[in-house]
C-alpha cells in the first residue's frame, strides 16, 4: 500500500490558504509593517475566503514536456481542514482529508481509510504539503532579512524577502525563503526546504485576475531534487463554500465511495 503512495502523485492545488480576510493593499506596504502581517496578505492573494471550494488543473511536465493533466475539488474550511476530491479519470474516487496534522487517503476498494504521515504527504510530483496545507500565516512565524526596494532594474519589481520557520508538526516544509512585492505584498517566489536543510522545491507565482480582484491564478513548481520535473497548478474557480460536518469525517468517506458535491 505503502508503494503505491510512493508513486502516485498526489497532484492536488497549493490553495489552501486558511486565513481570515484581509483587503489588499494598493499602495505601498508601510515601513513598519510587521512580517505577520505581510504573509497574512501574501496569503489573502492566494485564497480570500475561509470556507471554499477551489478547481484546479494539475500539468505534469518531464524534460519540458507536457506528461499528463489532472484534476481536482477541494474543500477547504477554517483550521487547516481540507477535503481533496481527485477527479481525472484514472484517479476517479480517491479522496484526500486533512484535519490539522492528521491525513487520510481514502481509496474506491478500500474498506478503511488509510492514514498517511506528514512526511509521506509530500511524496509526489505535486504533493499535498504543496497544495493543501501550506498556509504561511498559519504554519509559519516569519522575519523580514532583506529589502530590495533599491532596485534600478525597471523590468524588476522592488521586493522584501522573508525567512520563514514551521510552527506545526505538519508542515510541508521545515522553513521557507519568500519574496514578495515591496509595494503590495503579492508573492513572487519561494524557495522550500525540507527538515534536513535540502532545497526541494521552487515555487513561482502568477498573477492574474478573479472578479475583478488580483490574485495567484498559477503556481509553478521547479523540482529540485529532481530537476527535469515541473508542475503547473492552474487555480480555474475559487468560490465560497461551506461543507457539511459530515465530509470531514474519514469513516463517512469510507463508507460512502461516491462523493458528488
Amino acid at each position: 500500500m505503502f508503494n503505491w503512495i510512493r508513486k502516485q502523485p498526489l497532484l492536488i492545488a497549493s490553495l489552501v490558504t486558511i486565513c481570515a480576510s484581509w483587503q489588499v493593499q494598493a499602495t505601498a506596504l508601510s515601513q513598519d509593517i510587521s512580517a505577520a502581517e505581510i504573509l497574512s496578505i501574501a496569503d489573502d492573494y492566494r485564497l480570500e475566503d475561509a470556507a471554499s471550494k477551489v478547481v484546479t488543473q494539475v500539468a505534469l511536465y518531464q524534460d519540458g514536456e507536457l506528461d499528463k493533466t489532472r484534476q481536482y475539488e477541494v474543500y477547504l474550511r477554517p483550521n487547516r481542514e481540507s477535503l481533496v476530491l481527485f477527479k481525472s479519470k484514472v484517479e476517479q474516487g480517491q479522496k484526500m482529508l486533512m484535519l490539522g496534522d492528521n491525513y487520510w487517503l481514502v481509496m474506491p476498494k478500500s474498506r478503511r481509510p488509510i492514514r498517511i504521515t506528514p512526511m509521506q504527504k509530500l511524496l509526489g510530483d505535486a504533493s499535498v504539503g504543496d497544495v493543501s496545507t501550506l498556509t504561511w500565516s498559519q504554519d509559519y512565524t516569519g522575519e523580514i532579512i532583506s529589502d530590495q526596494s533599491d532596485i534600478t532594474d525597471a523590468d524588476s519589481e522592488p521586493t522584501l524577502q522573508l525567512s520563514l520557520q514551521a510552527k506545526t508538526a505538519g508542515a510541508s516544509y521545515q522553513s521557507i525563503d519568500l519574496w514578495v512585492e515591496r509595494k503590495s505584498g503579492f508573492p513572487v517566489r519561494a524557495d522550500l526546504y525540507l527538515t534536513s536543510g535540502k532545497l526541494a522545491k521552487k515555487a513561482l507565482f502568477e498573477s492574474g485576475e478573479r472578479e475583478g480582484q488580483r490574485r495567484v491564478v498559477t503556481m509553478v513548481l521547479l523540482d529540485q531534487i529532481q530537476t527535469d520535473k515541473k508542475t503547473v497548478i492552474d487555480y480555474q474557480e475559487v468560490t465560497p463554500h461551506q461543507l457539511a460536518d459530515k465530509y470531514y469525517n474519514p469513516a463517512y468517506l469510507s463508507k460512502n465511495k461516491r462523493v458528488e458535491l
